[in-house]
């Protein structure tokens, strides 16, 4: 099928098939565009946690749809800014994880009346059952890390589910995250922040398997739409039951770290870029650490 979707998508066209494709592009994004109003409409009737987490999801998404609009002018970037990309990316969802959500995972079991010993363990197991979510859900949904140089259909395709996969517990961290006043909108930030370089490695994957500028940013941009679900459906758990905040917190950290190691850092230094990769993660921490700090 993918191929079939493929072939079709390249060959050659008159000018009745042009004026349908742009008929069916302006179909869709005309029903998005009266999506998202209805959605942004029915905001202000949401409470607040609730709509703070909807706010945050869409930013992420936004933002992932503004780092793939730079494949409409290009197909190509080169390995080593790829890998100074994913180190970036690396780098913020790292110091999110510390800063944004086990730290303040950490201060709201205190904040229930947890010893300090007692909140460790919880925040300690919240890490480990969102990184075991992870693992589970990594194993049994087929995927592939990014391409390599020969860039088959089929993995560029892997790749991409594997990407909006990955985005759900980005998603869910903003949603955890709305119901702490202290982190919600670092978080949101930062998750932002990183949405924005792979969008377009995404979008850039596409492009460079055959695939149209316009098809690879609407694809790359849609992989974004998982995140404000996912930030709703965390919103909701941690809204009916204050004492899963800290566990909620912490488990979204552990989800976070898991993509982290076993995806974005080998991917960052698999084509021997290692030092601009590095170079990326640290000024990624950095950049989620200060805004930590001045949106907390």
């Amino acid at each position: 099928m993918v191929a079939r979707l493929a072939k079709l998508h390249f060959q050659s066209a008159g000018l009745g098939a042009l004026m349908r494709a742009i008929a069916g592009w302006s179909i869709a994004v005309g029903g998005l565009l009266v999506l998202a109003a209805q959605l942004a409409g029915g905001l202000p009737a949401l409470d607040g946690a609730l709509r703070d987490a909807a706010l945050g999801g869409l930013m992420a998404a936004s933002a992932t749809a503004l780092g793939a609009a730079p494949v409409l002018f290009m197909r190509r970037i080169g390995a080593g800014t790829q890998g100074l990309l994913l180190g970036f990316g690396a780098g913020v969802m790292l110091a999110a994880s510390v800063f944004s959500l086990l730290l303040p995972g950490f201060d709201a079991a205190i904040a229930r009346g947890a010893t300090e010993t007692g909140a460790t363990l919880v925040v300690a197991s919240g890490l480990a059952i969102g990184a075991a979510l992870l693992l589970a859900l990594d194993r049994a949904l087929p995927h592939t890390h990014a391409p390599g140089q020969s860039r088959s259909v089929t993995a560029v395709w892997l790749f991409v589910f594997a990407i909006a996969v990955h985005n759900i517990p980005e998603g869910l961290a903003i949603g955890v995250a709305a119901g702490d006043a202290g982190s919600g909108n670092a978080v949101a930030t930062g998750i932002s922040l990183q949405n924005v370089p792979e969008g377009l490695i995404v979008a850039i994957a596409l492009a460079s398997a055959g695939y149209g500028r316009v098809f690879s940013f609407a694809i790359a941009a849609l992989s974004g739409l998982v995140e404000p679900l996912a930030a709703i459906m965390g919103s909701l758990m941690v809204t009916a039951s204050a004492a899963l905040l800290p566990w909620g917190l912490a488990a979204a950290a552990g989800a976070m770290l898991f993509v982290v190691s076993h995806e974005i850092i080998p991917e960052s230094h698999r084509r021997g870029h290692e030092t601009l990769a590095t170079a990326g993660l640290m000024t990624g921490f950095v950049i989620m650490m200060m805004l930590d700090t001045m949106l907390g």
